[in-house]
């Protein structure tokens, strides 16, 4: 597990602010509705990293989407439509990120070229830019996981000076989600011969998804919620939960898991 406290804090104001709060009320295009949380969230120090993963969408994409605010007041995607293909740029920077990041299905790839660029990819058509640029889809090979002993020494400093700072009334979360898995597995059994035995098992449902806020100083806060899914929505929702244990007049901590 990895863990990133950076903050990346750019200022607007008061009046830029009321502004983007208004737009984000009444706009109703999802892409220029993430462009204004980047640009909020940013404003209230959350790092790029964090608001890639609330939002889920690519980290480059965020910073774009704030350089374009602060250099430009841009907060409307290019009309037009997208782009037919990826420019040479665009594809050597996708061959480099494929390389050293395994993306488990083409979906997620075309998502991942959607979120960055704005460019839409049909499964058969990115299965075959794949094919072309010398990927292949195959099992990878399991090896043990080695932790980072220098990274962990990092952040245990880091937390101690945080948790000194922080005193009693300052609580420090961690917070995860995690998707078990539930469905009965049937085994083998001595049963006569001739004879079928029934064994119920669980319903169509085989998955959970859940997002946990653990205070270590006091458990007995510990925020549970289980949705649907895990994505920028029910994320959203997550934290409006969790200020209904934390009050907002009370600052808190947040340290997420950076995988």
């Amino acid at each position: 597990m990895r863990f990133r406290v950076s903050v990346m804090k750019i200022f607007i104001t008061d009046e830029q602010k009321a502004e983007l709060e208004h737009l984000h009320h009444t706009c109703r295009d999802k892409r220029e509705c993430d462009r204004i949380k980047a640009v909020l969230l940013a404003s209230e120090g959350w790092s790029s990293v964090m608001i890639a993963q609330a939002l889920r969408l690519h980290e480059t994409t965020v910073n774009r989407h704030i350089s374009d605010y602060l250099n430009h007041r841009k907060i409307k995607p290019e009309n037009g439509g997208s782009q037919s293909h990826l420019s040479e740029t665009q594809t050597q920077e996708l061959i480099a990120y494929l390389t050293a990041n395994l993306l488990p299905t083409t979906q997620a790839i075309i998502r991942l070229v959607k979120e960055a660029w704005d460019i839409r990819y049909t499964v058969p058509g990115m299965n075959k830019w794949l094919r072309q640029k010398g990927f292949s889809d195959k099992k990878p090979t399991g090896v043990p996981h080695k932790f980072n002993a220098e990274q962990q020494r990092a952040f245990i400093e880091t937390y101690g000076k945080l948790k000194q700072e922080a005193g009693n009334h300052e609580p420090i979360l961690f917070i995860d989600g995690v998707h078990p898995t539930q469905g009965t597995k049937l085994a083998y059994g001595w049963m006569r011969k001739g004879q079928k035995t029934a064994v119920k098992t669980t319903g169509s449902r085989t998955r959970l998804n859940l997002m946990g806020a653990l205070n270590l100083a006091d458990i007995s806060k510990t925020v549970v919620r289980e949705y649907d899914r895990i994505d920028s929505y029910h994320i959203a929702e997550f934290f409006i939960a969790i200020r209904e244990t934390y009050p907002v007049s009370q600052k808190v901590h947040i340290i997420l898991d950076g995988a």
